[in-house]
């Protein structure tokens, strides 16, 4: 005789984190969270939703207060983000290590199942630090590159100053001047960009957010000066301007023309978050995007060579031009 295995109470509930999250989100849009109307929808008991709320308020922190008038339990002062994850310093530091070597997979069957698994672990650290796994070769051959001592260590130093909200002094070498410049930042943000890690600092002397790459960092120190991030920062806005790291803050309607060989490649990976294609007869294309700033955008124009024109805008199809003359001019 086949006997009839009942499955145990709760077998199809949300797990404990999901359903935190979900009460996250309610009492963020000020819904109505109610133990015995929440315990029915999530099929688990009332208990289990107030143990729930209980841990949100006792471990996490959280402003969670009752209010009878209402009968709903409500936030009592704004709350940025769920922390999902309380993350040290080490551990930050250790997900910039394992960066690197995921890196060394790129182009392997296992690139795809690393990379979910990476950006899972990563993903309640979005408002501290972001990964760009997303632009990894498509070939299948790789090598082993290592970050050196100071690259951990500069890593290390910001880590902890955007953790602390700590103010940081260092010198930098800007790519367009000869001499280092000081600089005293307020660190917001650590991006990981094309396998090349950038901090976005606020830098009051100059009033704007900017864009610094880890390796032309030397001697960061924390000043001991704390200071408060904007609750409307965005790392993710910031970057998303440019098209690659540095975004600026203007608006360039870009289209440039790729004959029929450059468009096969073209076609087969997504360049930017704006971008249109348009077809050609001919097997051509043409690529539209808006960017904020052309400085990256024209060195990757001219990585094309003849296979790539641009079309608009002028001021960026005349930078284009110069910089060829002035190519040209080097192998005379």
């Amino acid at each position: 005789m086949i006997k009839k295995v009942t499955p145990p109470a709760g077998g199809h509930s949300r797990p404990p984190l999901e359903r935190m999250q979900r009460l996250h989100d309610l009492l963020m849009n000020g819904r109505q969270v109610n133990c015995q109307q929440l315990g029915r929808e999530f099929e688990v008991s009332y208990k289990t939703i107030q143990r729930d709320l209980d841990f949100m308020r006792d471990r996490l922190n959280l402003p969670i207060e009752y209010d009878p008038s209402r009968y709903t339990f409500r936030y009592t002062e704004p709350v940025e983000a769920f922390p999902l994850l309380q993350v040290s310093e080490g551990e930050i530091l250790a997900l910039f290590v394992a960066q690197k070597v995921l890196a060394q997979y790129r182009g392997t069957p296992f690139e795809k199942t690393l990379g979910s698994a990476f950006q899972k672990l990563t993903g309640s650290l979005k408002e501290e630090v972001t990964f760009d796994l997303g632009e990894w070769g498509s070939d299948y051959s790789f090598r082993v590159t290592g970050a050196s001592a100071a690259d951990l260590e500069t890593f290390r130093l910001l880590a902890r100053a955007i953790v602390q909200r700590q103010q940081v002094n260092f010198s930098y070498q800007p790519l367009r001047s000869q001499a280092p410049e000081t600089r005293d930042v307020h660190p917001y943000h650590l991006a990981n960009v094309d396998n090349a890690w950038y901090l976005l600092a606020h830098d009051p002397l100059r009033g704007q957010i900017r864009t610094f790459a880890l390796p032309r960092i030397r001697s960061p120190k924390l000043s001991g000066k704390t200071f408060d991030r904007p609750r409307g920062f965005s790392a993710e806005k910031e970057l998303k301007g440019g098209f690659g790291v540095f975004s600026g803050k203007g608006k360039y309607e870009i289209r440039v023309h790729f004959d029929a060989f450059a468009a096969r490649l073209v076609r087969e990976r997504d360049w930017h978050p704006t971008q249109k294609i348009r077809e050609l007869k001919s097997g051509s294309l043409e690529l539209q995007m808006t960017l904020g700033a052309l400085e990256e955008i024209e060195r990757w124009i001219l990585s094309w060579g003849d296979h790539a024109k641009v079309l608009a805008p002028q001021s960026l199809a005349q930078s284009v031009k110069k910089r060829i003359q002035s190519m040209i001019k080097s192998y005379r």
